[in-house]
C-alpha cells in the first residue's frame, strides 16, 4: 500500500467514525431515555401522554422514525415519515407510519403534499396527547407549503437565486419562513393543545432552533422586515416575483400574522431537544483518529466563503506538516456561484485548498477530505473530495485548468478526472460538513 493509499484509507476511516457517531436512531433512543442534554423531561412526557402522533422529516427521517416505531410500538396512533426518493426505510417504519417521498434541495409539489400531510397529522392531536416531531437537515425543502398568494414556482425561483447569491442558511430560512405555511413555529401551532416534543438532528452551526429546518416547532426571531432586508442586501428584491414582494410587504405592514414568537401560547407546550450535531460527529471522528495513531487538533468552525475556507485550512496544515496529526473541523461554508459548473461547497473548498497547497509546497506530506455527513455535496452524487499537494498538478496532466475550474464552480468535473471524488451514497444522517486533514501521513 502506497503512502497515498494509506492516507485515503485513514481519511475515510475517520469520516466513517464521524458518521457512525451521528447515527440518528441511537441518538433518538438516548433522548427518549433522557440521557442527552435538555432531554430530562422527555421520559415523563412520553409516559404521561395519551395517544402519540409522529411526524419525521429530513434526510435522517427514516432512521429517526425507526427508533420511535420500535420503542413506542402500539402507542403511536398515527405518523408520517417524509423521505427522499430511494431512501432505505426500515420495516417497522413502513408498518407503523405513512411514508411519503419529497424533494431536496429545491421543493416540489411533492413537498407541498408532504407539508399538508404533516399539518393534517398534527391537527389530530388534542390536550393530553403528544406530538413528536423528528427533524433533520433538509426538512425545510421537504416540507414546503407556500403561504397564501405565493406560488411554489415563485418560491422555488427565489430560493434558487438566494442559493446562487451565497446567502447563508440563516438568511435563506428567514426568507423561506415568511413565505411558508408550515415553518416558523407553524407545526407546533397545528398540534391544537397537545404537547410537542421536537427531536432535532442539527446541521446548522450553533444549533439555532429557529434555523434548523426553518424552525417548524421553534419561535422565529426574524420578521417580514428582516426577510425584505435580506433580499435587498443580496440584490434580489427588484428581481423577486411579484407574489413574493406583495406577500412580504403585506406582512411587514401588519396585514398578515407574523411567524410564531417566543410569547406564542402554542410554544409553551413545546420542548425541543438537540439529539446530535456537528460536534457529535467530530467527537466520534476524534476518537477514530486517536485510535489510528494521530494526535488531534480541533480547529474553529467552518464559516464564510468556501474558497477562503480551503485556503485557510491549507495554510494551517502546511504549518503543521512535520507532525503526525489529524486536524478536525466542521460547519457549513457557502459558495457564491459565479459559473455554470457542477459541484458543492465541500468540493469547492477542496479545490481552493488544492491550489493553495500547490503554492505552499507540493512535496508536503498532507492529505485531506472535505465531505458532507449526509453523503451529498450540492447537486452531485459525491459526498465531497480528497485533496493532496499534487492534486492541481494531476488535474493539469489530465488537460484541466484548476484555477478556471474554481472560477467556474466546476470542482466536480476536476475531481472526477483526478480520481479524487469521495462517493458514499446517502448516509442516513446529516449534521453538516466535516473536514479531516492529515499531516505527516
Amino acid at each position: 500500500m502506497t503512502e497515498g493509499e494509506r492516507a485515503r484509507r485513514d481519511l475515510e476511516l475517520i469520516y466513517r467514525a464521524a458518521v457512525a457517531g451521528a447515527e440518528p436512531s441511537a441518538l433518538v433512543v438516548r433522548a427518549l431515555d433522557g440521557e442527552l442534554p435538555g432531554a430530562s423531561p422527555v421520559p415523563a412526557m412520553v409516559r404521561e401522554a395519551g395517544r402519540i402522533f409522529v411526524v419525521a422529516a429530513g434526510k435522517a427521517s427514516a432512521a429517526m422514525a425507526g427508533a420511535l416505531a420500535v420503542r413506542l410500538g402500539d402507542r403511536i396512533a398515527a405518523g408520517l415519515v417524509v423521505t427522499l426518493p430511494g431512501a432505505e426505510v426500515p420495516a417497522p417504519v413502513r408498518e407503523r407510519f405513512r411514508v411519503v417521498e419529497s424533494s431536496h434541495p429545491m421543493p416540489s409539489e411533492a413537498s407541498v403534499k408532504a407539508a399538508r400531510a404533516a399539518l393534517d397529522t398534527l391537527g389530530e392531536v388534542r390536550a393530553g396527547e403528544l406530538a413528536i416531531v423528528a427533524l433533520s437537515g433538509g426538512a425545510s425543502a421537504m416540507l414546503a407549503m407556500p403561504a397564501g398568494g405565493v406560488t411554489l414556482v415563485d418560491k422555488v425561483a427565489l430560493s434558487r437565486e438566494l442559493l446562487r447569491s451565497g446567502a447563508s442558511i440563516a438568511e435563506l430560512n428567514a426568507v423561506r419562513k415568511h413565505l411558508s405555511a408550515v415553518t416558523g413555529g407553524a407545526l407546533a401551532r397545528a398540534a391544537r393543545g397537545g404537547k410537542v416534543l421536537g427531536l432535532i438532528l442539527s446541521d446548522v452551526p450553533g444549533n439555532d432552533l429557529s434555523v434548523i429546518g426553518s424552525g417548524p416547532t421553534a419561535p422565529d426571531p426574524t420578521t417580514y422586515a428582516d426577510a425584505i432586508a435580506i433580499l435587498k442586501r443580496r440584490r434580489l428584491w427588484g428581481r423577486a416575483p411579484e407574489s413574493v414582494r406583495q406577500h412580504l410587504e403585506r406582512g411587514n405592514s401588519g396585514e398578515l400574522p407574523e411567524t410564531a414568537k417566543s410569547s406564542d401560547e402554542a410554544l409553551a407546550r413545546v420542548i425541543n431537544v438537540i439529539i446530535g450535531d456537528n460536534a457529535t460527529a467530530l467527537d466520534a471522528a476524534e476518537r477514530g483518529a486517536r485510535e489510528a495513531g494521530y494526535e488531534v487538533d480541533r480547529w474553529r468552525t467552518l464559516r464564510g466563503e468556501a474558497n477562503d475556507v480551503g485556503r485557510s485550512l491549507a495554510a494551517h496544515l502546511a504549518a503543521l506538516a512535520q507532525r503526525r496529526l489529524c486536524l478536525l473541523t466542521g460547519g457549513e461554508p457557502v459558495v457564491t456561484v459565479k459559473g455554470g459548473g457542477r459541484g458543492g461547497r465541500a468540493q469547492q473548498a477542496a479545490l481552493a485548498m488544492a491550489l493553495e497547497l500547490e503554492r505552499l509546497g507540493p512535496g508536503l506530506r498532507i492529505a485531506a477530505l472535505f465531505a458532507g455527513t449526509d453523503g451529498i455535496d450540492g447537486p452531485t452524487d459525491a459526498a465531497g473530495a480528497f485533496v493532496f499537494p499534487d492534486t492541481a498538478a494531476r488535474a493539469r496532466a489530465a488537460g484541466l485548468d484548476p484555477a478556471k475550474a474554481l472560477l467556474r464552480n466546476d470542482s466536480y468535473s476536476l475531481f472526477a478526472a483526478t480520481g479524487d471524488l469521495f462517493i458514499t451514497g446517502a448516509t442516513g444522517t446529516n449534521v453538516g460538513d466535516i473536514f479531516v486533514g492529515l499531516t505527516g501521513c
